[in-house]
C-alpha cells in the first residue's frame, strides 16, 4: 500500500506540477519570441510533456484503483476518495483529447510551417490545459485535507 501511495502521489506531483510550469511560469515568459518560435517551441514542450502525462493516467489509475481495492472498495473509502477518482477521470478525458486532437494538430501545423494554425492550437490547448490545472489542484486540496474537511 506505501508503495502505491507514493507513486500515486509522486505522479499526481509531476502531473499537476508540469501543468502549473507550462501555464504559469513558461507561458507568460514566451512574450518577446516571435509566433513561430513559440509554437515551434510548445509543441516540442508539450510532445515531451505528454510522455510523462500518459505515464501518470496509467500509474494514477493503476495505483489509485489499487488502493481503493485494498480498503475493501468504493463503499468502504470517504467521499474525498469519490471525489478524487470522479475529477481525476475527467482530468484524464481532457488530457487525452488534448493529446489526440489539438497537440496532434499544434504538430501537423509546426511541420507544416503554419504558424497562424499553430497559434490557434496553442489557444485552444491552453484553455484545456487551464481547466486541468484547476481541476488537479482541487483534487490535490481533496486529496491532501478532504478526509478532515468531508469526514
Amino acid at each position: 500500500m506505501s508503495l502505491a501511495l507514493s507513486l500515486h502521489t509522486l505522479f499526481a506531483v509531476i502531473w499537476v506540477g508540469g501543468m502549473f510550469f507550462a501555464y504559469v511560469c513558461l507561458r507568460h515568459s514566451l512574450g518577446g519570441l516571435d509566433a513561430k518560435a513559440k509554437t515551434t517551441l510548445w509543441a516540442q514542450v508539450l510532445g515531451r510533456f505528454f510522455r510523462y502525462v500518459l505515464s501518470a493516467i496509467v500509474i494514477l489509475l493503476g495505483s489509485g484503483f489499487y488502493m481503493i481495492h485494498a480498503l475493501g472498495g468504493m463503499k468502504y473509502v470517504g467521499p474525498h476518495v469519490h471525489i478524487m477518482v470522479g475529477l481525476g477521470i475527467i482530468m484524464m478525458l481532457l488530457a487525452l483529447h488534448v493529446f489526440f486532437g489539438p497537440l496532434r494538430r499544434l504538430q501537423r501545423a509546426v511541420a507544416a510551417g503554419d504558424t497562424a494554425d499553430g497559434q490557434r492550437r496553442v489557444a485552444q490547448i491552453r484553455i484545456f490545459v487551464g481547466a486541468n490545472l484547476l481541476l488537479g489542484l482541487i483534487v490535490v486540496v481533496v486529496a491532501s485535507g478532504g478526509k478532515f474537511l468531508l469526514g
